[in-house]
């Protein structure tokens, strides 16, 4: 392994593409530590503490790298342009003029990144108006306010910070993608994932000191974590390859086609969508709870909300499953996959072109997807069930499962794909002697 990183500093162009990947990621994680003007950080610190882990602000505080609970200049992380890139995705699917756009080719890619971006910057103004406002609403704290100085100056102030500070994220991820190694966006996230390792391993480290957790207790722990990262590769990674064969062609004098290949479909094709949907979806009860008066039976609805619910295991992993299908459908389409194969002479051994070609295609993709959406549920719900039985922190083990370790797994393969593409073309051996690593649907 050292002889590989070795390799990868002499070869110029991979190592100043690192570089600067390296730098961009260091100003990110400066930015999200300079918080806004006009809030007391130490009030809001302590509130958050006080409401502890789980809610809908700790799944954003995570794409935020911790920015959120902090409500620095960069509180909104990624999450903006990802919210307008999956509602330009899926208008996609059912209005026509984003269908054209998506099969103009380059053009067609300007335009959609285009409006992305006005997109980003709308959501980002709503987003931080709304966050504004919240801050504000905040019971004191120890006779101290978390905004001690509220009113329409500071509304403005923190929309024009915040929505300047997505702005900037996303254009620091697109500079990574053009110049640096790897998707941008996807590596945003993923360092503000990894960013809270450190912190969490250090208190499960206290608690081990302090008598809390008994040693065999924590080596059981990093075992199972470390097992847990396996299947989670196994589950990114896992393919099934329907072969193709092209008809040879004579043009002139030469020949073309004739060659075999095969189409790789996913087990895992949505990614980490259908986890994200389904937590999105789950923290409504909870919100809605907040507009009814307290009393006995609307603590016993909420009890069955509680992430440490079996009910919620059972809904969240249903939910999962059919935001997989739901997604999958999306992201894939047999129709076009087909149509294209009959236009450049290539078909299925034993399966006619067209429309058999889809519904042979459809029906592989549905078998698959069925154990891929049951795992995809297992590794979400399992977090959760490592803090119920374990009684660890909400933030360590959130890398047991769950969107964190999908993400950090994914991003992680895809960057190591990309760096042994380079190092292969410059005919240098990559990190592993057999195999390749495939690459992964991006952001």
């Amino acid at each position: 392994m050292i002889n590989k990183i070795q390799t990868i500093f002499r070869i110029p162009d991979l190592k100043k593409r690192i570089l600067f990947t390296l730098f961009i990621l260091v100003i990110y994680r400066i930015g999200g530590h300079i918080p806004v003007p006009g809030i007391n950080g130490k009030v809001l610190f302590a509130f958050f503490q006080d409401m502890g882990g789980g809610g809908i602000f700790s799944l954003y505080d995570m794409f935020a790298g911790g920015a959120l609970m902090q409500a620095t200049v960069f509180a909104l992380g990624i999450m903006p342009y990802i919210s307008a890139s999956i509602i330009l995705q899926l208008l996609g699917a059912v209005v026509p003029y984003f269908q054209k756009l998506q099969k103009e080719g380059e053009e067609g890619r300007k335009k959609i990144t285009q409006i992305t971006r006005y997109g980003t910057v709308l959501i980002s103004a709503l987003q931080s108006y709304g966050l504004a406002v919240f801050l504000e609403s905040i019971e004191p704290f120890n006779g101290q306010l978390v905004v001690p100085n509220p009113g329409m100056m500071f509304k403005i102030f923190t929309i024009f910070t915040m929505t300047s500070g997505c702005v900037l994220i996303m254009w620091l991820g697109e500079q990574i993608t053009e110049r640096g190694i790897g998707n941008g966006i996807s590596l945003i996230i993923y360092i503000g994932i990894v960013a809270r390792l450190p912190n969490a391993l250090a208190t499960e480290i206290d608690q081990m000191i302090g008598g809390n957790r008994a040693v065999l207790t924590e080596a059981i722990l990093l075992v199972v974590m470390v097992l847990t990262v396996a299947a989670v590769v196994l589950l990114t990674q896992g393919t099934r390859k329907i072969p193709v064969q092209y008809a040879k062609r004579v043009v002139g004098r030469k020949i073309y086609g004739g060659q075999s290949t095969h189409i790789p479909l996913r087990v895992n094709t949505a990614g980490v969508m259908p986890i994200i949907f389904a937590q999105s979806i789950m923290f409504i009860p909870n919100t809605i709870r907040t507009f009814f008066p307290a009393s006995d039976f609307v603590a016993v609805v909420s009890s069955y909300f509680e992430y440490t619910s079996f009910v919620y295991w059972l809904i969240y992993g249903a939910m999962i499953v059919f935001f997989t299908y739901f997604y999958t459908a999306i992201a894939f389409n047999p129709v076009d996959v087909a149509d294209n194969m009959k236009k450049s002479g290539g078909f299925i051994p034993g399966v006619r072109p067209g429309k058999r070609t889809a519904e042979f295609i459809d029906n592989i993709l549905t078998r698959i997807t069925l154990p891929g959406s049951i795992f995809l549920a297992m590794v979400a719900i399992f977090p959760y069930f490592v803090i119920k039985f374990t009684n660890v922190s909400f933030t360590f083990a959130t890398f047991f499962g769950g969107t964190s370790l999908l993400i950090i797994v994914g991003v992680a393969l895809d960057t190591i794909q990309q760096i042994e593409s380079h190092l292969l073309m410059r005919h240098y051996d990559g990190f592993l002697k057999g195999g390749k690593i495939k690459g992964r649907r991006r952001y």
